[in-house]
């Protein structure tokens, strides 16, 4: 799943002191934007079919896995709704920010303004003096909240991948032809899972090295295959033998419900890319129905694997729904399949932080150390979030985190205030003022709660959690993710 670069080309008119900044911006933007469409594609024009599928692409990765846990979060009732809410609410802000988009470069007469400019262009055209002379900061506010979903979104890859390989190699042993619901036991993992992130540090530091975005496309391809399959076969074992839901909790605590809001808003991760997408149509005019039907899919698709993930695996569910499946063959290489696929898409996502970042650096030094600053960049990018991810492997609580901080304000605070500094000087009406600043608060309510308790959960010793856990699955998962 790769999200496209929200920055643009560089704006002219822009303060001096900025200005090569915001070109270093702007030539990583081009870059990044090309990514999702071959160059063929880019002449002609994407058709219909494949902006849904790059759309599809953009919106579906681990944070999809994690939607069972975030039910058992929120409750079999309360969860359903909520998730189906905050994705109707997601939409609307897309549409939002491509309605301000398209106002925008008509009135400035602009062929494209993607996310930062548009921020940056309605500061701009604002009636606050104060924010028009400060308007680039939207764009820099955009691009620094996107490297830190991105690279938040690399650290949780490190955890994904270390808790399933975690599995797959100290269960190898126990693994048979046969697939029988896993018997969770209680028991001290061999190696601590900071040695498997470790371990795969250099892997995914050689991985970055590979500049070449047709050979990164190969990768992208390699990980829709090995996702593909792997939510099939997930599908296929959760939709059997679905026991008696009536013991689960219809409504779960508002402590445990803020980390279901971090966890929802992180797997809409997808509201950077509409704009590029809608820029690369053949014929833009009718991205709104791709928009709307494609986004209806993976509404679909997130409410049917967090319920029924959750009434399969009940109070047993953990971080990732990957880590319930049997101890079976054909379940075991579910998981390398998935593992494999995140790998790979690590890459992609690293793909955009690091071409944001790099050509700033680049520019500070002589062109005799350019290849050296751009390595020295990526394996400081990549070591970036191993670390985080040996600080805090916790993968339930990072997915939170991350959606909490920073998806919420890209996909629920910023597309409304941006739409009263575009249309207020044009007679908004009351109702849509009411509607943009009540979806702003909450948006602005869901990231301070949702941050403050994803960091208090982080914060609790590991003797503290277990003593108020009465499941042995949740001390196991304890124990698999914090040993």
């Amino acid at each position: 799943m790769l999200k496209t670069s929200l920055l643009g080309k560089n704006d002219n008119s822009e303060p001096t002191s900025l200005d090569n900044e915001s070109k270093s911006l702007s030539e990583s933007s081009s870059n990044t934007t090309s990514e999702n469409v071959p160059a063929a594609e880019e002449a002609s024009g994407l058709s219909m079919m494949q902006t849904l599928i790059h759309l599809l692409k953009c919106n579906i990765g681990t944070g999809l896995l994690g939607l069972p846990l975030a039910m058992k979060n929120a409750g079999l009732l309360v969860g359903p709704i909520s998730l189906f809410a905050i994705g109707v609410l997601t939409v609307h802000c897309m549409a939002i920010l491509l309605n301000c988009a398209h106002h925008l470069s008509q009135r400035l007469q602009k062929t494209f303004v993607n996310y930062g400019e548009a921020m940056m262009y309605g500061l701009k055209t604002c009636q606050n003096a104060w924010l028009r002379t400060h308007s680039v900061w939207g764009r820099y506010i955009v691009s620094f909240l996107l490297i830190i979903t991105q690279l938040g979104f690399c650290s949780v890859y490190f955890m994904f991948i270390a808790d399933n390989l975690q599995q797959i190699v100290e269960e190898a042993h126990m693994v048979s032809n046969s697939c029988h619901p896993r018997k969770i036991l209680v028991l001290t993992p061999i190696l601590d899972i900071r040695f498997y992130m470790v371990t795969i540090l250099p892997f995914l530091i050689l991985l970055v090295f590979i500049q070449n975005l047709k050979l990164i496309s190969i990768f992208s391809t390699l990980a829709n295959i090995t996702t593909l399959g792997s939510m099939a076969l997930i599908f296929e074992y959760i939709v059997q033998g679905i026991p008696d839901p009536s013991n689960l909790p219809l409504m779960a605590s508002w402590e445990t419900f803020l980390l279901f809001f971090g966890t929802a808003i992180f797997t809409f991760e997808g509201v950077g890319t509409v704009l590029p997408l809608k820029n690369q149509m053949k014929h833009p005019q009718q991205f709104s129905f791709v928009l709307y039907s494609g986004m209806s899919l993976i509404i679909i698709l997130y409410v049917c694997l967090g319920t029924l993930g959750y009434m399969k695996f009940g109070s047993s569910t953990q971080a990732s729904i990957t880590l319930n499946l049997p101890i079976c063959w054909l379940y075991q290489s579910v998981k390398l399949m998935y593992s494999i696929g995140i790998f790979f898409t690590y890459a992609l996502q690293f793909h955009v932080p690091a071409e944001i970042i790099i050509p700033i650096v680049i520019s500070q030094v002589s062109e005799s150390w350019a290849l050296f600053a751009d390595l020295t960049v990526r394996t400081a990018l990549v070591c970036l979030t191993c670390v985080s991810a040996i600080l805090i492997p916790r993968l339930d609580l990072v997915i939170s985190l991350v959606g909490s901080v920073s998806s919420s304000a890209l996909a629920l605070i910023i597309p409304p205030l941006l739409e009263l500094i575009t249309f207020y000087p044009e007679d908004m009406s009351c109702v849509t003022i009411a509607k943009d600043i009540m979806i702003s608060i909450l948006g602005l309510l869901g990231c301070v709660f949702g941050t403050y308790q994803a960091l208090y959960e982080l914060i609790q010793p590991i003797d503290h959690l277990i003593a108020n856990s009465t499941d042995p699955a949740a001390i196991w998962n304890l124990f698999l993710q914090m040993a």
